[in-house]
């Protein structure tokens, strides 16, 4: 999978301008620049305003005692919708939007929650375990039920 990585960096630029000139060619020059700079100003709000929200819910479940799991994945999300919205272009602004709306980025995080590699370990949020909401983490490969972590030191002496 990383070896795709460079690809990206080099075919998403490219339809990116090839789209943004085809649209120069139907509308003009100053109508799609003005497109793409509208875009990013509407996403720059929504990507505050869904933020505050995603945030005062997460606030909301650690006062509840139960681990944020999902808001932590929304607002990752909601930092590459963001990143992809200041990118200019239209394809970069739909996937921004996308992980803006609400309902297409919960379902990303169910998703991603469901068939993801989440990794999870005992919390200390009034004993819940496993560190996803419900068994959600569990089901996708992480922690084990009733599995405990130590703290301690570790000295070798030889």
């Amino acid at each position: 999978m990383m070896r795709n990585w460079p690809i990206l960096f080099v075919v998403v630029p490219l339809l990116e301008l090839y789209l943004i000139i085809k649209v120069g060619s139907l509308i003009g020059a100053f109508w799609t620049v003005l497109l793409v700079l509208v875009t990013a100003v509407i996403g720059i709000r929504l990507l505050r305003h869904q933020g505050l929200s995603t945030l005062a819910r997460a606030r909301q479940n650690m006062a509840r005692g139960v681990l944020p799991a999902s808001e932590m994945l929304e607002g990752m999300l909601l930092a590459i919708g963001g990143a992809f919205l200041i990118t200019p272009g239209f394809i970069t602004d739909t996937l921004g939007f996308l992980c803006l709306i609400p309902a297409t980025r919960r379902a990303l995080v169910r998703y991603l929650l469901a068939h993801g590699h989440v990794y999870t370990q005992q919390t200390g949020f009034s004993g819940h375990e496993g560190g996803f909401d419900d068994d959600a983490g569990r089901r996708a490969g992480g922690g084990r039920p009733g599995g405990r972590i130590i703290e301690g030191e570790c000295r070798r002496e030889d």
